[in-house]
């Protein structure tokens, strides 16, 4: 048998026997998982500061991808890339207006992308430069997944960066289009039910369809205008040529097209508004017709009933008998009943 310890007597466990558990360190190192393209094609890897220093040593263009980034990475990002303050503060701050930044030797953009969660959109910061391409964001990013893919297998340098910005906006700003093919349909379907049967619970999807609207909408018309200075060289890219001028343009013409189609659709929302308010206003007057209908038709019954329901001794004395109760008493309402279904039916009211 083994010796056992003293009573009495404490033993250190062993460093190598403590179980090891995974952390996230945010003292400056970076532990999150990110996606790089580089020459050697697209890879998974820690984003540590090594990792960053590394992929700055080899004097070829990368994209860096980070997703979820903690504290930590945004520190490795201020000491190994050494950016400006202003720009750290701002990919730190998520909510930010889609805007192009120009610093010494590079620019931050953020621009915004649709995928079907919550609020239907994913914010995305960026800070490019001809030796890089670093995107931040918190929301997945479907559209990413794509371009990647188109890297994966190659092994060659990334010989047009500013081709590589084009794919990864465009994937972003295209990625509206199903978002809104959708919202088309369900406005579609909406329309029909509301003509059917207007319900509570359209009204309260119509709201938040439209919240949903003027969301993307503040996010989509600040990046228009964006690419509108781009376009007009209020704003320029690094490494941007004539060429590259031309892919821009299209992300510049779809967005112009995605404003339009939110704008449409927020007018088709408000029209589906006022078509549910108009069937709701014209069941309440139908509902209130019928009971004016009923209500006029018992007051002349009251008001026989009432009159031949008087004590005074003449009547009392001198109207009696079966034959009189069916003359005077069921014979005038039919007949007053009679009267006022003729006129109602003249009228058109039923």
């Amino acid at each position: 048998m083994a010796d056992e310890p003293a009573t009495g007597q404490t033993t250190e466990p062993s460093p190598d026997s403590l179980p090891k558990e995974p952390t996230r360190p945010t003292d400056g190192q970076g532990s999150s998982p990110c996606d790089v393209v580089h020459a050697g094609g697209a890879e998974r890897l820690e984003f540590t500061r090594e990792t960053a220093e590394s992929l700055l040593t080899t004097e070829r263009f990368f994209w860096l991808d980070l997703p979820q980034p903690t504290q930590g990475d945004f520190e490795v990002l201020r000491d190994v890339f050494q950016f400006h303050p202003l720009a750290l503060e701002d990919s730190e701050h998520f909510g930010q207006r889609a805007k192009l930044d120009d610093y010494d030797d590079f620019v931050f953009l953020v621009v915004y992308g649709a995928v079907p969660d919550e609020d239907r959109l994913v914010e995305v910061h960026c800070f490019y430069s001809e030796r890089y391409l670093i995107t931040v964001h918190r929301d997945d990013a479907p559209a990413f997944a794509e371009v990647r893919r188109r890297y994966q297998k190659r092994n060659t340098p990334v010989e047009n960066p500013a081709l590589l910005v084009y794919r990864i906006i465009d994937g972003l700003v295209d990625s509206f289009f199903p978002i809104l093919a959708d919202f088309d349909d369900r406005i579609d379907e909406l329309e029909n039910q509301i003509f059917l049967q207007a319900k509570e619970e359209q009204l309260q999807e119509i709201f938040a369809m439209k919240r949903l609207l003027v969301g993307m909408r503040k996010a989509v018309t600040p990046q228009r205008d964006m690419f509108a200075g781009l376009m007009g060289g209020v704003a320029e890219l690094p490494g941007m040529t004539e060429e590259n001028e031309r892919y821009f343009r299209d992300i510049y013409d779809h967005l112009i097209r995605i404003s339009d189609l939110i704008d449409t659709y927020r007018d088709l929302l408000t029209g589906a508004m006022d078509v549910f308010l108009s069937t709701a206003s014209n069941r309440l007057n139908v509902v209130t017709k019928q009971l004016a209908v009923i209500a006029t038709i018992f007051l002349p019954l009251s008001f026989i009933t009432g009159f031949f329901g008087q004590n005074f001794g003449w009547m009392v004395g001198h109207i009696g008998g079966w034959p009189v109760f069916l003359g005077l008493g069921i014979g005038s309402e039919l007949l007053a009943l009679a009267i006022l279904l003729a006129f109602f039916r003249r009228r058109g009211w039923f």
